[in-house]
């Protein structure tokens, strides 16, 4: 396994000239050149091929941005540029925000997908409290510097619930239901929904990512813009789907999955997603407590309403599907394929052990 060092982030010489792009999602390409004198920005040249009214706005960002030091955060940059633009200007495709982001690409202090080699480890069942111990590893592990960027799908064979962080056991789940079925009920470290899984029901995957990826980036915005690679993937499938704020992912025909996040103290982060393939329905309502408050906002009565199988509007066998999703993955971002390591899966086993199998952690909210 290899590994490629984190970009320079510090440093850099005055006069160097520096260059940053960032395509918003959904919107348009955003360039900057600009050069560090003397600890602050300098000839700073914003472009392209976004829309912005009027011409003359363009020149304002410039400006708002000379001067500033070249240590400022992200939301220091955005409120330089959004002070820096006349009253009624118009940004389409872009925001400053987008412009934050591109100047701290510019010095190394975010990165994009290109800056990183990726890794895709394909599906392998396992224990559903062995998955969840191996998204707090290797989170760690890619925060440390000890792993490359990482896909990981998941694989499991005992039916299981999967709940947030934060959730109550007691608030989500029906003991009756779970004993009636043999569900085994697990707690995650990141914050969301539960998640009702039975083998072949669903498509999990995880991402482990350095936090410098979305560095100035909004967390609502995050979640899209992680995610991109996957709506691609759908869309070849012939499934238009989009994001509906904060964490829902769906087509026309409904909810089709969910995301969830993780940021960790060392700069790593965990972004999970779980989506419908041929989720039982009737047993799923049984297992979990879906109250009207759940769904008062999402536009349905009925938590059966909500599930729309990926079978269903593909046609396609659930492994046809993760073959596209990694196809996708691996051309649009030059991932070659890994596998987990006989020591993550050692450490995997130790957590299940000393947490993730513990009735502590489960019951953590009780």
């Amino acid at each position: 396994m290899t590994f490629q060092p984190a970009p320079e982030t510090e440093n850099h010489d005055d006069g160097a000239r520096l260059h940053g792009e960032y395509k918003v999602p959904g919107g348009k390409l955003v360039v900057v050149d600009l050069e560090v004198v003397a600890g602050r920005f300098a000839d700073v040249s914003l472009s392209g091929d976004f829309f912005l009214e009027p011409d003359e706005a363009l020149q304002d960002i410039n400006t708002a941005l000379t001067g500033i030091p070249d240590n400022s955060t992200a939301a220091e940059i955005a409120a330089a540029v959004t002070m820096g633009l006349p009253e009624g200007a118009v940004l389409f495709g872009f925001s400053a925000e987008a412009v934050a982001v591109t100047v701290r690409r510019a010095l190394s202090k975010a990165t994009g997908w290109a800056d990183h080699q990726w890794d895709v480890i394909p599906p392998s069942v396992l224990p559903t409290q062995v998955n969840v111990a191996l998204d707090e590893i290797l989170t760690e592990e890619v925060g440390a510097g000890q792993r490359n960027p990482t896909l990981r799908f998941w694989d499991w064979e005992e039916p299981s619930v999967v709940i947030g962080s934060f959730q109550s056991v007691r608030n989500e789940v029906d003991p009756e239901g779970v004993s009636r079925h043999g569900i085994t009920v697990v707690r995650r470290i990141s914050g969301g929904g539960a998640m009702f899984m039975e083998a072949g029901n669903c498509i999990t995957y995880s991402l482990y990512l350095p936090q410098t990826l979305v560095d100035g980036i909004s967390f609502a915005d995050s979640y899209a813009f992680l995610d991109a690679w996957v709506m691609a993937a759908l869309e070849k499938l012939g499934i238009s789907a989009y994001y509906i704020p904060l964490n829902d992912i769906a087509t026309d025909q409904g909810k089709i999955g969910g995301a969830a996040q993780k940021r960790l103290a060392n700069g790593g982060m965990l972004h999970h997603v779980t989506m419908s393939y041929d989720i039982d329905a009737d047993k799923m309502v049984e297992v979990l407590r879906i109250g009207k408050e759940k769904l008062s906002d999402k536009g349905t009565r009925s938590a059966k309403k909500r599930v729309d199988p990926l079978r269903r509007q593909t046609g396609l066998a659930r492994t046809a599907i993760l073959a596209a999703m990694q196809e996708v993955f691996m051309e649009r971002y030059g991932a070659v394929e890994s596998r987990l390591t006989e020591a993550e899966l050692g450490e995997a086993k130790k957590r299940v052990d000393t947490k993730f199998g513990t009735t502590e952690w489960l019951n953590r909210v009780p």
